[in-house]
C-alpha cells in the first residue's frame, strides 16, 4: 500500500510517494524556462503540485492519467497545501495497487445491487416491475450501474457512487411516498432508479473520471431516455401513457431548464424526484467539501461554485476558536448548479439491507 496518502500529508513534510496525474499543464517562468503545474491524487484527495526546476527533462515522459513517483516538499501556500516536486518518474501500472488511487464507496457494490433488486421485487405495478427487471437483466447495464460514479466531480464522484446515490434517494423516496397521499410509490421509485442511468455511458471511469465522446455530445439525460424507451419497447403491451410518465421523470429530474433539464417537472412524482435528487447531491457535496477541504487553517472550506458558498466546518467550529470569516467573494465565472446528476459517503444511516427491508415492509 502506498504511503503517505494525501489526507496524511502535512506542511513542511518531505515525501516520497506515488500519485495519479489528474491534470498536467506545461507553463513558462518569467525566464522562459518551462515548469510543470500538476494536480495529483490518490483515493483520499488531491494536491496541487509544481515542478519548478528540471521540468524539461521529464515533461514529455508522462501524461494525464499516468502514475508517477515523486520526491518533494509540501508547503503552506495561501492557506492550502502545495507540493513542490524535486524529482519525478513515470511508473507502470503493474507497480501500483489501483485501489490506492481511485475513490470508491465503502459499501459492497454487490450488496447495493441486491438492495436495488429487492426494491424492484417489491413493486406492485406489473409494467414498471417488468421494465426495471428488463433493464437489470442486461448484464452489461447491471455491471456498469453498480460500478459507475454518479458524477465526474461534484457529488458521489467515486466508483459505485451512482448506485449509492440511488439507494440514498430511495430511502427518502420511500418516506415521502408514504407521507404524501397522492404519490405513486412505484412510479417515484422507478424515477429514482432510472433517472441517472445514462451516466453509465456518459462518464468514463476506468482510470481518471471524465466524459465519453457520446456523453459530451448527447448527455446522460437523453442517453437514459433512449435506453428506457428501448427497454419498454421490448415489453409487450407496455402502456404508452405510463411510458410517457417514466420518460418525463428522466427528462425533468434536473428541475430547471437552465440546469440542463429539457422539461420542468409537471406532476407530483416528477417534482419529488427532482427535490430528492437535488437534496441528496447537495448533502453529499457538503460532506465531501468538508472531508476533502485542503485549507490548512480556519473554520470554512473554500468557495464552491456548485453550492455558491463556502461551507462551515462545524466540528472544528464547535471545538476550536474561529480563525477566519467565511469567504464572501465568489471567484470569477458563473456558478455551476449542484443538481443531481458527481467523494465517498460513509454515513452510518445510509440505505442498507436492514433499513431498506424495514422501509419496504412499512409501505
Amino acid at each position: 500500500m502506498k504511503s503517505p496518502f494525501v489526507v496524511d500529508v502535512k506542511p513542511e513534510q518531505n515525501i516520497h510517494t506515488t500519485f495519479l496525474v489528474l491534470a498536467k499543464e506545461i507553463r513558462q517562468k518569467k525566464s522562459g524556462d518551462p515548469f510543470l503545474s500538476l494536480m495529483l491524487a490518490d483515493k483520499t484527495g488531491e494536491i496541487d503540485s509544481k515542478m519548478w526546476d528540471n521540468a524539461a527533462e521529464v515533461m514529455d515522459t508522462f501524461d494525464r492519467d499516468d502514475f508517477i513517483r515523486v520526491k518533494g516538499l509540501t508547503q503552506n501556500f495561501q492557506n492550502r497545501l502545495q507540493l513542490t516536486i524535486h524529482k519525478l518518474q513515470r511508473i507502470e501500472d503493474a507497480e501500483i495497487e489501483f485501489a490506492d488511487y481511485f475513490p470508491a464507496s465503502k459499501h459492497d457494490p454487490r450488496e447495493m445491487e441486491a438492495e436495488v433488486r429487492a426494491l424492484i421485487a417489491s413493486f406492485e405495478n406489473p409494467h414498471l416491475k417488468a421494465l426495471l427487471e428488463g433493464v437489470f437483466a442486461d448484464e452489461k447495464i447491471a455491471t456498469a450501474y453498480r460500478t459507475a460514479p454518479a458524477a465526474k466531480s461534484i457529488h458521489h464522484a467515486f466508483l459505485h457512487g451512482l448506485i449509492e446515490h440511488v439507494l440514498s434517494m430511495a430511502k427518502v423516496a420511500l418516506f415521502t411516498a408514504s407521507h404524501y397521499a397522492n404519490i405513486d410509490r412505484d412510479l417515484l421509485l422507478t424515477g429514482v432508479i432510472l433517472h441517472d442511468i445514462g451516466k453509465i455511458h456518459e462518464l468514463t471511469y476506468h482510470r481518471g473520471f471524465g466524459y465519453s465522446d457520446r456523453g459530451q455530445l448527447i448527455g446522460h439525460i437523453m442517453m437514459g431516455f433512449q435506453m428506457v424507451t428501448e427497454k419498454a419497447g421490448a415489453i409487450t403491451g407496455f402502456p404508452d401513457k405510463l411510458l410517457q410518465l417514466v420518460q418525463h421523470l428522466i427528462l425533468s429530474h434536473h428541475g430547471e431548464l437552465e440546469y440542463g433539464s429539457p422539461k420542468v417537472p409537471v406532476f407530483p412524482e416528477a417534482m419529488l424526484l427532482h427535490q430528492i435528487d437535488s437534496m441528496d447531491s447537495k448533502m453529499e457535496t457538503m460532506r465531501n467539501m468538508i472531508e476533502k477541504d485542503n485549507r490548512i487553517d480556519g473554520n470554512w472550506t473554500g468557495y464552491s461554485s456548485a453550492l455558491e458558498r463556502a461551507v462551515l466546518k462545524k466540528v472544528r467550529f464547535l471545538d476550536e476558536t474561529p480563525a477566519a470569516p467565511a469567504p464572501t467573494t465568489k471567484p470569477a465565472g458563473g456558478p455551476v448548479p449542484a443538481h443531481g446528476g458527481g467523494g465517498h459517503k460513509p454515513q452510518q444511516n445510509s440505505l442498507f439491507a436492514d433499513k431498506l427491508t424495514q422501509a419496504i415492509k412499512s409501505n
